[in-house]
């Protein structure tokens, strides 16, 4: 944002602007007065979206001035060199209500410490449900503070409005790097002489892209905004759903930007399915629904799926065709120990707006293409490729979907889930067409909790989902009219540097010398993973052996404390810190995970008890009509684009 100040308190904001880093008054607001969407913000011609204006007023601390808040701020929008417009006549809608409330914030860690928060009184006002038509660069003013402005600089794209797909497939591998997918082909396909014998579906696609992820005020991104902006074109803070983050108290008032899904579905009368091996309420299937700024609002999150935006209207949402995952907990009521929206049954919600409700793979196989179906196979997250075809017996660790406790033995995999969705939504779609998400969400999981083997295990699950899409797709006759795209939202630090002896190191009792197992260069030979033994499954895109001699040395650069062998968790997903007691949070290693392996120390926080996100870039493959929009090194907020020019969502005009 561009600001001119009176010279009497510019010094005090100019050090409250460099010293923000940890903490921040209030993300992408550096001065007294806030623009929500802030400065360099894009737009989508006819894309619904909310403004919020704040003009603080700090009550102590180095930012304090010693004015009252101020009630008679202005706001204006011009469009390139046109006169400035006052906000409401330029929307033509009536002039929003003051609101106000206050705020407190830690300036840094020191005042963290001494539990010294900084006030901020706040009056604010809400433009809802506008909307900009006209491509070109507009410029949106607040004067407030006897003068003071802010500015911004809103870009509405000049995007074609003809439709060039009928569908989009988008896969999301929630976590997905470059050097995760290098792995797992290493460990999945066969080399002789340093050559592949087969490739990954991912090596053939045509196009490949890098976006990069930052967030709008921090570099490192959580899933929550990172998917946001996929699906919005518009970046956000850490933890928000399709909004970006105000300073109220409400976590649902937050100003709204409309997604792809809600912009297809109200534009067009196009079908969304929506499929996770995740919790359904999870970060990256709620964005395409759900605006909040806290993504924990679970049970809201359930019910914007089914009704769109909860006590918010702004399109004529009417539910996704599928949604499929796990996250049963949300949907029967706190009576079977669940916790939901006004603790209703959405199961019968569900079903009563013409879903058949599905709670297992048996089910699943058998259900109608021609009606709506929820799929919820779980409690929490689904189980891991690993467990439900390798370590079988680590399915008892799930939770049947129906609340009553007993075992999830009978769940689908990402690959199931998706074909099952793209049959509904290729059936009852018709001339309209579809949209489709699915998400490999466990790779990202995996990777939090150091378990790089079945991370790696759903990498391939989901190349293995996106090889069979294509020939669905083929077999269909319809490849042609539908682009598959598939990225990550966010990476984590992870890569391979050798290998690992594991027998050796196993019998070694002094850790220097376990570290003389680890084979670099020369010694790090060739995968282990692919041999002659006997299958426990059939597919030849997965390695026949989880569990060879010679094993991966690979790991992240963020970690707890952990004790590492580089050997396969055959009893389920790994736990690698405990608290030292409870609620202490204070986390070490944990005495059961690891035995005989190496203790490293970690090199986060000790309140972390797993490993964080990274800076990386992340890839993004396309195939399909349009695949040349998505080569090249680019912003996520781009893949929004990108897919909605595709299918030709640009409004000129209001409808």
């Amino acid at each position: 944002m561009k600001s001119q100040y009176p010279i009497a308190f510019a010094a005090a904001l100019l050090t409250s602007a460099v010293s923000a880093q940890t903490f921040q008054r209030l993300g992408t607001c550096p001065t007294l007065g806030c623009v929500f969407p802030p400065d360099q913000a894009d737009f989508l011609a006819g894309q619904f979206f909310d403004v919020r204006l704040e003009v603080h007023a700090p009550q102590n601390g180095s930012e304090a001035i010693g004015l009252p808040p101020d009630e008679s701020f202005t706001f204006t929008i011009a469009k390139g060199d046109e006169e400035g417009v006052p906000a409401a006549e330029y929307f033509q809608i009536d002039e929003p209500k003051l609101e106000n409330w206050t705020f407190s914030w830690f300036e840094d860690l020191f005042a963290k410490d001494a539990k010294t928060p900084s006030v901020v009184d706040v009056r604010a006002k809400a433009y809802r449900r506008v909307a900009l038509y006209e491509a070109g660069e507009y410029t949106a003013t607040l004067t407030y503070n006897n003068g003071s402005t802010t500015k911004a600089t809103w870009l509405v794209r000049d995007l074609e409005e003809e439709r060039k797909t009928k569908n989009i497939v988008l896969f999301i591998g929630d976590g997905m790097t470059t050097n995760m997918i290098t792995a797992a082909r290493l460990i999945g396909h066969k080399t002789i002489n340093g050559k592949y014998q087969s490739k990954m579906q991912l090596d053939q696609f045509p196009v490949l892209g890098h976006q990069m992820t930052h967030s709008i005020d921090s570099f490192i991104t959580d899933s929550a905004n990172s998917a946001s902006a996929l699906y919005t074109g518009h970046k956000s803070t850490v933890n928000c759903l399709g909004v970006y983050a105000d300073s109220s108290k409400d976590p649902f008032d937050d100003p709204k930007v409309e997604t792809i899904a809600e912009l297809f579905h109200r534009l067009t009368g196009g079908h969304v399915g929506i499929v996770s091996t995740a919790y359904i309420a999870d970060a990256t299937p709620a964005a395409l629904t759900a605006h909040t700024r806290d993504r924990s609002q679970y049970p809201h999150v359930i019910d914007s799926f089914l009704n769109g935006n909860t006590n918010y209207t702004w399109t004529n949402w009417t539910g996704p065709d599928v949604l499929f995952g796990g996250g049963a907990e949300n949907f029967y009521p706190s009576a079977l120990g669940g916790e939901t929206y006004k603790d209703r049954d959405y199961y019968l919600e569900f079903a009563d707006k013409g879903y058949q409700v599905i709670w297992n793979k048996t089910a699943l196989d058998a259900a109608s293409t021609s009606e709506r179906a929820l799929g919820i196979f779980t409690v929490s997250n689904m189980a891991k490729w690993l467990d439900r075809n390798v370590y079988k017996t680590n399915l008892n660790q799930s939770l049947s979907p129906s609340g009553d406790e007993t075992p999830a033995l009978d769940q689908p995999g990402l690959k199931e889930m998706t074909l099952k969705a793209l049959e509904i939504l290729h059936e009852r779609s018709g001339d309209k067409g579809f949209f489709l998400m699915s998400e490999a969400a466990s790779i990202d999981k995996m990777m939090h909790v150091l378990d790089y083997d079945r991370a790696l295990g759903e990498l391939l699950e989901l190349d293995d989902t996106v090889k069979a899409t294509i020939n669905q797709l083929k077999e269909w006759g319809c490849d042609k009219e539908t682009l598959v795209l598939v990225t990550a939202d966010h990476g984590h630090g992870f890569d391979v540097m050798g290998s690992v002896d594991t027998a050796y190191l196993a019998a070694q009792n002094v850790d220097r010398k376990k570290r003389s197992a680890v084979g670099t260069y020369q010694n790090s030979g060739l995968s282990q993973y692919i041999n002659t033994g006997n299958l426990t499954y059939t597919d030849s895109n997965f390695p026949s052996n989880w569990d060879p001699r010679y094993t991966l040395f690979q790991g992240l650069m963020a970690d707890p404390d952990r004790r590492e062998t580089w050997t396969v968790r055959k009893h389920g997903p790994r736990e690698p810190a405990v608290e030292t007691e409870e609620d202490s949070d204070d986390y070490v290693v944990n005495p059961e995970d690891g035995e005989g392996g190496i203790l490293l120390n970690g090199t986060l926080p000790v309140s972390n008890d797993q490993g964080v996100h990274s800076l990386t870039d992340v890839p993004v493959f396309a195939v399909g009509p349009c695949q040349e929009k998505f080569g090249g090194v680019y912003s996520s907020i781009d893949i929004f684009f990108g897919m909605a020019e595709c299918f030709g969502l640009a409004r000129g005009k209001a409808e």
